[in-house]
Formats: C-alpha cells, sequence, structure tokens
C-alpha cells in the first residue's frame, strides 16, 4: 500500500539525518513497548507481515508526528484488539472488562533468550524453478494496492537487472491478510539513479532492492 511509511525517494522531507552514537532506547518506556510488543507477538495470533502492516494503515497525520515506539503500540493495540484480547474501551479504561481470547503461548522468562536467538526465519522452499536469472533485465510492476506490500513506491515501474538468486521466502502480501505463506522466489535487482530518480540523479549511483517473482517482468 502507499503510505506515511513509504517514504524512499520522495520529495520535501529533507536529508536523513542520523543521530550520532544514538542509544538503542530514548527513554526507559520504549524498553518495555519493545518487550511487550514482543510478548504478545508471541500469542501466535498474528505474524510479522500483519503486524508492519498495521503499522501502515495507521493516519498519515499521526504517523509522521509520533516516534518509533508510538507506532509500534499504536499498531499493537490494534492487534489486540482485532484478535480479541482486549477491546477499545478496555484499552481506555486501562482495566480488563472482558474475557480475553486464548493465546497459543504465553513468553515466560525462560523463553526469551532462546526466542530472540532463534530469530524469524522466513525462507522457505519453492516448488518451481526460478522464473529469471542472473543479468537478466527486468522491469518492476505498476501497481498501488489498498493491502501490504513489499515493493517501495520508488521502485515501481523501474527498469533494472537481476544481480542475485536469493531464494525462496514467504510472499509476505499474501501473509499478512491470512492468504497463507505461498513462497516466491527472491531476486537482488540493481537500478541506476537515473531509472529512479530521473533528471539530475547522479549517474554513479545504484539502488539495489530484493523482489518477489511476482513483482517482476521480462523486458
Amino acid at each position: 500500500m502507499n503510505g506515511p511509511h513509504d517514504l524512499g525517494g520522495q520529495m520535501g522531507f529533507g536529508p536523513v539525518a542520523p543521530e550520532m552514537n544514538e542509544p538503542y532506547f530514548h527513554g526507559e518506556w520504549e524498553k518495555r513497548a519493545l518487550g511487550i510488543t514482543l510478548a504478545c507477538g508471541a500469542f501466535g495470533a498474528w505474524n510479522i507481515d500483519e503486524s508492519r502492516h498495521a503499522r501502515e494503515n495507521i493516519s498519515p497525520a499521526t504517523y509522521l508526528s509520533v516516534s518509533y515506539y508510538e507506532i509500534w503500540m499504536r499498531a499493537l493495540e490494534v492487534l489486540l484488539e482485532r484478535h480479541g484480547f482486549v477491546d477499545g474501551g478496555e484499552i481506555d479504561a486501562a482495566k480488563a472488562m472482558m474475557a480475553p481470547a486464548t493465546p497459543k503461548r504465553v513468553l515466560s522468562p525462560e523463553m526469551v533468550a532462546p526466542m530472540l536467538s532463534k530469530g524469524g526465519p522466513c525462507d522457505r522452499p519453492v516448488e518451481t524453478a526460478p522464473v529469471f536469472a542472473v543479468g537478466e533485465t527486468v522491469r518492476t510492476r505498476n501497481f498501488n494496492p489498498q493491502t501490504h506490500t513489499r515493493l517501495p513506491r520508488y521502485a515501481r515501474a523501474k527498469t533494472g537487472v537481476v544481480e542475485a538468486v536469493q531464494g525462496g521466502f514467504v510472499f509476505a502480501d499474501d501473509n499478512a491478510h491470512g492468504k497463507g505463506e505461498n513462497p516466491e522466489w527472491v531476486y537482488t535487482v540493481v537500478f541506476d539513479g537515473a531509472e529512479i530518480w530521473g533528471e539530475g540523479a547522479d549517474p554513479t549511483l545504484t539502488v539495489s532492492i530484493d523482489a518477489w517473482e511476482s513483482y517482476l517482468e521480462r523486458v
């Protein structure tokens, strides 16, 4: 979907200004926000792609005016209510008022370190052979779905060259909406600066993205 999260290559937002020696957290509450989000994710009621889509659906005015972990918490409230763990009245009242859904699992302290070290691998086998090969010229699709997609707005309807075949991975566009993992081949595609930014682009720049197979068409 097109939303406030998809700012890559967009004009009017100024240069990226990294914070020197930036700490992992800017406040104690951010540590708790991360912990709560991971603990609730362990319930097994949603996947990482649905979680991302919940953040994308925050209104642009709100998304651009709040901090990183505020975005996480606002999206978490949506997910908890969607899957029956709380309702809006409970969130407003800050107290339990109903019997919640039963989670598939509850994250205990001794489970945290193994879970974090394992991560969430999303590589999967694909039954078909790759459609595209290294060195082949491809074009990305020109679409603007209202649903989740991992193809950035700046890289749509652009022509590039396949640099690598990365393997099979969960297709996030489907997985975010309960349609299954439906793994596809993922390719690293390289574009030159002019293709992405047009006239006036630095001719020495290239941009690489990892694109699922269904994002691409042969040129």
